[in-house]
């Protein structure tokens, strides 16, 4: 099959590589399409060097859809046949664990662990090919309604409904976003289907600033002035109820919190690659919470209703298709920041 190969950090290939077999409980798919994640750019880019992923050569992607070509033992008792169309999310947890059976798998305690925990994409092989195998815990039937396209972007929409989750966002909130890339915009989405009255994006990019406007979201401008003191003048100076921080670089999570209203709650998606020095002593005084949001925990079945009735609208941020011959030119459109791209569709 071809597949997309990282032989080393920015150095990529499309390459014939052997199709894999399902094991027990896994499934072999055809993928359709799969989408870019910023995640995949760092990987590429060798950023978690030893961890995601644990070496090179490496085939990533997590965010596809396709339908079932194979199943490994065991497999049809969980009702999965030949043909099925699927969506996939990365994290096929170990199950046993505290955490994972609290129902919060995103944070298995086995993560890593050979045999017990696998992160598709991440720390084994991913979707950015032909074919994938996957547990069928991280795999979900896609609505015959959803094409393959909107399937890719399931994933990063069950992300976006976590972090609105974590949020804790209740009806009549007023919650601004730091970011307004897929994860930012869908989670404005997140955040209205969770009762938000009011959506502020925060941006510099005036290609994503404008997209966020067109979806109907109050934005302000990064670039021109001060993002914490324009936000307080729109909230009549108190400041927002809460912040989805989804931009993960240090200026945006120390803005997330300055524009908090008392007692308010960040909930943070965006991992930063440096350390981040924020206002303990603000923290304390006016009771912030800062959270952090990782992946998503049981959203994947409940966002795919909210795709279908155009609550989630996915459709909006995919800005760009291409085959996975041109993987490269792809990722190149993904970090220029002048080229508008938000969520790019790749065909395999």
């Amino acid at each position: 099959m071809q597949a997309l190969v990282v032989l080393e950090p920015s150095r990529l290939e499309i390459r014939e590589v052997p199709v894999p077999a399902p094991g027990p409980n896994e499934v072999l798919a055809r993928v359709r399409a799969v989408s870019i994640c910023g995640t995949d750019a760092h990987i590429i880019r060798g950023d978690y060097p030893g961890f995601w992923p644990p070496s090179f050569p490496f085939i990533p992607g997590h965010e596809w859809a396709g339908e079932i070509a194979a199943l490994g033992p065991g497999a049809e008792r969980f009702g999965w046949q030949v043909g099925d169309r699927v969506a996939g999310t990365s994290h096929d947890a170990c199950g046993v664990c505290q955490k994972c059976v609290e129902g919060r798998y995103n944070l298995c305690e086995n993560y890593g662990k050979p045999g017990l925990h696998r992160q598709y994409g991440h720390s084994v092989q991913g979707a950015d090919a032909e074919y994938v195998v996957h547990g069928v815990k991280c795999i979900f039937p896609l609505p015959d309604a959803l094409s393959f396209d909107e399937g890719a972007v399931i994933d990063p929409a069950s992300i976006a409904l976590h972090v609105a989750n974590r949020g804790n966002i209740v009806p009549g909130d007023t919650v601004a976003i730091t970011g307004a890339g897929a994860i930012g915009l869908l989670g404005g989405d997140a955040a209205r289907i969770r009762g938000a009255a009011r959506v502020i994006v925060i941006e510099r990019n005036p290609l994503r600033l404008a997209k966020a406007a067109a979806m109907g979201f109050e934005t302000v401008d990064a670039r021109e002035g001060d993002p914490v003191a324009v936000v307080r003048d729109l909230t009549d100076g108190f400041g927002a109820d809460v912040v989805l921080e989804c931009a993960g670089v240090p200026a945006t999570v120390q803005w997330a919190l300055g524009m908090l209203r008392r007692g308010g709650r960040c909930a943070a998606v965006g991992i930063p690659t440096v350390g981040v020095e924020i206002a303990m002593q603000k923290l304390v005084l006016d009771e912030l919470e800062l959270v952090g949001s990782r992946a998503s925990a049981g959203e994947m079945r409940r966002v795919m209703p909210h795709v279908e009735q155009g609550r989630m609208r996915v459709r909006d941020v995919m800005t760009h298709e291409f085959a996975l011959a041109d993987y490269a030119q792809a990722i190149d459109t993904f970090n220029n920041p002048t080229s508008g791209a938000i969520k790019i569709i790749v065909r395999p």
